[in-house]
């Protein structure tokens, strides 16, 4: 009998598990492996004493699929997968997306859109008022009256259109098992309205919790694009577990009612979360069909830090994990490294030892820890707060250690490293670390842009501190003795992008040499305050004006912009320079960056709108 959770009828008669506590409805192939939101869940919940059955990427044609393990005695619970579903299936031009890293061999199309909504509707369709509580990424910014890109409409809170008794949002772990508490001693799951970062529909007014801020109901919101922004300035204002307040939105005669999020982790239990005994592969199930691609990445990286007070706009992490950083310790993430050597495809690397942002170990001031984070400032943006503690010294001592480890031949870094925050880091030995040690060739970087107008916006540093970082990076590299380069993340048609922005960040390629291979589109995914920019037209910090660039055509120029030359994109970028008023930029002199038609073939792109 292999340890992994039942997923069968006969795994449930092997274990002698006559009914589940609860079903674990997934949108991803089942995956144990701690870098996987269900296999977290499901372990915790384990852990405390309930027993938890896997049905993966069930069918939606029918109910079959979500009966294979009966009705559980306490819930279901649905996560619809570690990628949110609509961006998993769609490019940002709306195309579908011919594969899955998340799914069996890769194969596309093995989740419904909007999964967590069709898997609740066929959970009641099969078993009626079971209690029902979503979770994950989908649901977690999608709580309130949303702006929905796919469909470009705002879409009620997906508590509403799932159908859902509980929505869990953030990570989960402390939520879920205060939830199966209650559940296991018989509290009816309407009457589970106390659970921080937890939430819920109200009917009756009076019931609301006393201190509660109301945001702008769905009407208001759906028909006023100033109403959505001062939505959402107030949501981010109050995503704080210390000072954070009750959140309701009025959708018709219902409210949905937010709880104030839930504290982070402490170290001791990130610990513990982290040391349950994941079987750190996909279910052998689905070896026949090539195995899960989606752990390649992460099979031997290691997860060190959660929460993020980078503050970036077009991130909603900030609005899921929070802006306050802990860590595990030492002691655990090297346990984890020593677990890692001692598995049968490790080659001696270590791919990651890292989270949102690699470089943040610990909150970025101690006043938050009391006074919670700041309600109207950044911790990074426009500058580095006078509060700041900027140390790599902890994450220098650990990566240090790992790299003693028998075994281990090589430690790479691969999540973010927010060079802002590391250029304002007096000592310089974690980029000096970071260069000899923990790369191999290339860093990978975000500067996302070169424009100050467009990185205003973003909520990123100002270009010159990308610019002196890139020349500490090539000095260091240089007194090494290494040729290693930075691979810039850049990002096209962001929110207060114009055209002669573009055309600034493609002058900055021809100056540096740089020729990127991908190009980011800029995404409008729920959530995030970038998106709200897209949608109203708004920067909710200020509610002031932004500029859009919203139509196909303005997008593919932009984005032809970052890759002017390659061939294919020659009319796009001629035609972009001619209304940008930069036709100084074709010619033959070196500076320029197409030449003069002439004789040259002519490509005809697809300007035709999807979706």
């Amino acid at each position: 009998m292999n340890k992994f959770l039942p997923i069968s009828k006969k795994d449930l008669d092997l274990r002698g598990i006559k009914r589940l506590d609860f079903v674990y409805v997934i949108g991803d192939a089942y995956v144990d492996h701690p870098s996987f939101g269900h296999a977290i869940i499901s372990r915790v919940l384990e852990h405390n004493g309930y027993t938890v059955g896997i049905i993966s990427q069930p069918s939606w044609k029918s109910c079959d699929d979500f009966k294979i393990l009966g009705k559980p005695r306490l819930g279901f619970i649905v996560m619809s997968g570690n990628i949110d579903p609509m961006v998993n299936r769609y490019t940002v031009s709306k195309k579908v997306r011919n594969t899955d890293l998340y799914s069996p061999g890769g194969k596309g199309g093995m989740r419904p859109d909007r999964a967590t909504i069709v898997y609740c509707n066929k959970i009641r369709e099969a078993f009626g008022s079971v209690p029902i509580i979503i979770g994950g990424i989908e649901a977690s910014l999608r709580r309130f009256a949303h702006y929905d890109y796919w469909s470009n409409k705002v879409r009620r809170s997906i508590l509403i259109d799932s159908g859902a008794d509980l929505l869990i949002f953030g990570m989960g772990e402390r939520q879920i098992v205060e939830v199966a508490e209650l559940l296991d001693t018989e509290v009816p799951v309407s009457e589970i309205k106390g659970i921080l970062g937890t939430m819920y529909i109200e009917n009756d007014k009076n019931n609301l919790p006393y201190d509660a801020i109301s945001l702008p109901g769905f009407d208001m919101v759906s028909n006023d694009k100033k109403s959505y922004a001062i939505a959402t300035k107030i949501q981010y204002e109050e995503q704080d577990a210390v000072r954070g307040k009750p959140l309701v939105q009025l959708d018709n005669d219902r409210y949905i009612v937010q709880n104030p999020p839930a504290a982070p982790l402490s170290t001791e239990e990130l610990d513990d979360v982290y040391a349950l005994p994941y079987m750190r592969t996909y279910h052998p199930i689905y070896k026949k069909q090539g195995g899960v691609p989606a752990i390649n990445e992460v099979e031997f990286s290691i997860t060190s830090c959660r929460g993020c007070f980078g503050g970036c706009n077009f991130c909603a992490l900030t609005f899921h994990q929070g802006r306050t950083v802990t860590a595990r310790s030492h002691k655990s993430i090297i346990n984890e490294a020593e677990l890692l050597t001692e598995l049968k495809n490790f080659k001696g690397y270590i791919h990651d030892v890292g989270g949102p942002t690699a470089n943040f170990r610990f909150p970025s001031c101690e006043e938050q820890l009391q006074r919670g984070v700041c309600k109207n400032k950044q911790c990074l943006f426009p500058q580095p707060c006078k509060n700041l503690v900027v140390d790599h010294s902890d994450y220098i001592e650990l990566l240090r250690k790992l790299r003693k480890l028998p075994k281990i031949k090589k430690v790479f870094i691969r999540s973010g490293i927010r060079f802002d925050y590391l250029m304002a880091d007096k000592n310089g030995s974690f980029l000096y670390e970071l260069s000899k040690y923990h790369i191999s060739g290339q860093l990978k970087v975000a500067p996302e842009h070169i424009s100050d107008n467009v990185l205003k916006y973003m909520g990123k540093p100002k270009h010159e501190v990308f610019e002196k970082f890139s020349a500490k990076y090539k000095k260091i590299n240089e007194e090494l003795g290494k040729e290693q380069f930075l691979v810039p993340y850049l990002m096209s048609s962001h929110p207060g992008s114009t055209l002669k922005d573009a055309v600034k960040l493609a002058e900055y390629l021809r100056d540096t040499g740089h020729n990127p291979e991908q190009v980011q589109d800029f995404y409008p995914t729920p959530g995030s305050i970038s998106t709200c920019m897209y949608y109203t037209g708004i920067d909710p910090r200020t509610m002031t004006e932004v500029y859009v660039p919203k139509t196909y055509e303005e997008k593919q120029m932009q984005r032809a912009l970052l890759q002017y030359r390659n061939p294919k994109n020659y009319n796009l970028v001629l035609k972009a320079l001619k209304k940008a008023g930069r036709e100084d930029l074709i010619g033959f002199d070196s500076k320029c960056l197409i030449k003069p038609l002439g004789n040259k073939k002519i490509y005809k792109p697809d300007t035709k709108r999807r979706g």
